[in-house]
């Protein structure tokens, strides 16, 4: 029997394609909260690509209207924006970053309401188009684009 020899190539995923620890779990608690509280009103995603007016952009979360399922066709690319989006800041994103993404990517293809998550300090800021971003760091968020509210010691337990 004859031996081939194998090289092992060993790949590192960059360090803005890996996700953290606590940005998973954010993604999959806010997630999971607002599925029990509004499943019967909206679908909540997690990162669902959009090709939207300004290209394409995924946030973490996104609050779309209520669905219809074809299991036979899937799409790769949903072309209608979010209400809600949900941007979770990791340790390997700017915060510039993330708020050009939703003022100029986001509100700019129509998404009325985009939450900006900093789990180092706790906090939420709501953003919505043309209004000062609101940050809510006890309490209740209350989203006035989608009418949803969350709060915010749930979502940081």
């Amino acid at each position: 029997m004859e031996t081939q020899a194998v090289e092992i190539i060993e790949t590192e995923v960059p360090l803005e394609k890996a996700m953290s620890l606590n940005h998973s779990r954010l993604i999959s608690r806010i997630t999971w909260l607002l599925s029990a509280a509004y499943e019967g009103q909206y679908d909540i995603l997690p990162e669902l690509e959009f090709e939207l007016s300004a290209g394409r952009l995924k946030p973490d979360v996104a609050v779309l209207p209520r669905l219809s399922y074809d299991w036979e066709s899937d799409i790769v690319r949903y072309p209608e924006p979010p209400i809600t989006a949900v941007e979770i800041l990791s340790p390997t994103q700017s915060l510039d970053g993330l708020i050009t993404k939703i003022r100029q990517g986001y509100f700019a293809s129509g998404v009325k309401s985009a939450w900006l998550v900093l789990p180092a300090i706790r906090t939420i800021n709501l953003y919505l188009p043309g209004k000062p971003v609101v940050l809510v760091n006890a309490g209740t968020l209350a989203d006035p684009a989608s009418n949803i509210e969350i709060k915010i010691e749930d979502v940081f337990r």
